[in-house]
């Protein structure tokens, strides 16, 4: 039987039932939700919908784990456990490339970048796990002060469907890494590459209850872990809408959260950019995961001065795109579920009727089975700052080319929406390329490129509607940590 056979079977023989003291047990009510094959819109298994009864049962695992045999763990020995994930994952690498396609629809290569990604995760916060080192103060004569990191307790983790294997990873790593038990509540869209990760975190050696697993709804199994009085911290990736009501019930409990929102991220094309070397990339910047990415560069900024140029090859490379099944292994596969297609279609649809000009529009693959969600990735412009393909969030392959003509009317632009996520500037002048990139109003940006292959290092996180918080690196450590403050009288 092929690799691909095995992921497909275990994926047809995923668990039903919530995860916590390290195996299955049945959910409360039994309900279950089917996950559909967004190539083709059929059900092919079902994972538990979990409720506040079963996020109740994790959350009493958490706690008896941080008070029990994980919290007494030492930095180091967390840090090996983390390790042993990393390896692990990439012993099983090829099965969870392929559960995390059938699930998603993505492409093979895509899916194979995005297990690396999670295996990376892993692999830098066990190495980081000892790593979180206090300060000392001076203070008044007769005193020694110092400071310290600790964990929040038990940590609540909701996570979106667009990169489920990543944001495992993304989110319970570093939680882990400073000592916190975690409970995890996977996207219902897709979770399959999560339940299977949480099993290897099991046989890594993690203690039961270190971490917790509740598959379900968010209306249900999200807003029972968001408002659970025995979460000590809440990490959030999702829209904006609902992190407002993650944040609410953070606050009604007094705890902290952070929060990843999305964004309507800009790539800012000077005259003096090497037009050769920005296409690939903001071409690749909006149809990665089928546009499906908080920080998808989904709109690009060109100066009137190459407008022309810049439009004929950025045209000539959307023609060439082509949308097909993971095995494909093409430019971008299908979206997500029914409502995101019919999401991206309103926006087309709209555009179309506004008269927003299409500029170039890439293919559906002929062979595509029926039923599946696919879109062919769309090029729109000059579209005007006052129509929803210039400040909302799409979250599919549609780019909205804007032209600009001086450096300040391109930082107008920019930081005109009410996200702030990830921003890109292109220019062969390096003075401007920083001026510029330190004007924007967003949480990374990045010069002459965009992007950074998952960024595990790198601080990730939003303003404005984008959120609040930071991700990835050793920000993240901090995040998940308390400060504590040691005054010591000596005499």
């Amino acid at each position: 039987m092929t690799q691909t056979n095995k992921s497909t079977e275990r994926a047809t023989e995923a668990k039903i039932g919530i995860f916590f003291d390290n195996s299955w047990h049945p959910s409360y009510n039994n309900r279950t939700i089917p996950v559909i094959n967004p190539t083709n819109g059929n059900a092919f298994t079902e994972i538990a919908a979990g409720n506040a009864a079963d996020i109740d049962c994790a959350v009493r695992a958490a706690r008896a784990a941080f008070d029990g045999a994980w919290g007494q763990l030492s930095a180091t020995e967390r840090g090996r456990l983390l390790s042993n994930v990393g390896l692990l994952i990439l012993e099983h690498f090829d099965e969870l490339a392929t559960l995390e396609a059938l699930d998603t629809g993505k492409p093979m290569k895509q899916a194979k970048a995005d297990i690396t990604a999670a295996a990376r995760y892993f692999e830098y916060y066990g190495a980081a796990a000892d790593k979180v080192h206090g300060e000392t103060i001076p203070f008044m004569n007769g005193f020694f002060v110092t400071t310290e990191h600790l964990p929040h307790g038990v940590t609540g983790h909701i996570i979106p469907w667009n990169y489920p294997a990543q944001m495992f990873g993304r989110s319970l790593a570093p939680a882990l890494a400073m000592g916190n038990a975690t409970v995890i509540k996977p996207a219902e869209d897709a979770c399959l590459s999560s339940l299977r990760l949480a099993e290897l975190c099991a046989e890594a050696g993690f203690p039961p209850g270190a971490i917790n697993l509740v598959p379900g709804s968010g209306e249900v199994a999200g807003a029972a872990l968001s408002s659970h009085p025995g979460i000590d911290f809440i990490s959030f990736t999702g829209s904006p809408e609902v992190g407002s009501l993650v944040q609410i019930a953070a606050a009604r409990n007094h705890i902290g959260c952070t929060l990843e929102l999305g964004g309507k991220s800009p790539q800012i094309v000077f005259a003096d950019a090497d037009i050769e070397e920005v296409i690939p990339v903001v071409t690749a910047a909006i149809v990665q995961n089928a546009g499906q990415t908080c920080s998808a560069g989904a709109r690009v900024l060109v100066e009137n001065k190459i407008l022309t140029e810049f439009t004929k090859k950025l045209s000539t490379a959307f023609s060439e795109l082509v949308v097909g099944t993971p095995e494909m292994d093409l430019n971008l596969g299908p979206l997500i579920n029914q409502t995101q297609h019919r999401r991206i279609k309103r926006y087309c649809d709209q555009a179309e009727t506004d008269g927003v000009p299409l500029i170039a529009s890439g293919r559906v693959a002929d062979d595509v089975p029926a039923g599946g969600y696919f879109v062919a990735p769309r090029l729109y412009g000059p579209v005007p700052l006052d129509h929803p393909l210039a400040h909302e969030e799409v979250f599919g392959p549609v780019l909205s080319l804007i032209p600009f003509s001086d450096e300040e009317e391109a930082v107008k632009i920019a930081n005109g929406t009410d996200y702030g996520l990830v921003a890109g500037v292109w220019s062969g002048d390096g003075s401007r390329a920083i001026r510029v990139g330190r004007r924007m109003v967003a949480g990374q940006v990045f010069i002459n490129g965009y992007g950074a292959g998952g960024g595990i290092e790198l601080p990730f996180g939003g303003m404005r509607k984008s959120g609040h918080g930071r991700e990835k690196g050793f920000e993240a450590l901090y995040e998940f940590s308390a400060s504590r403050t040691l005054v010591i009288k000596h005499g």
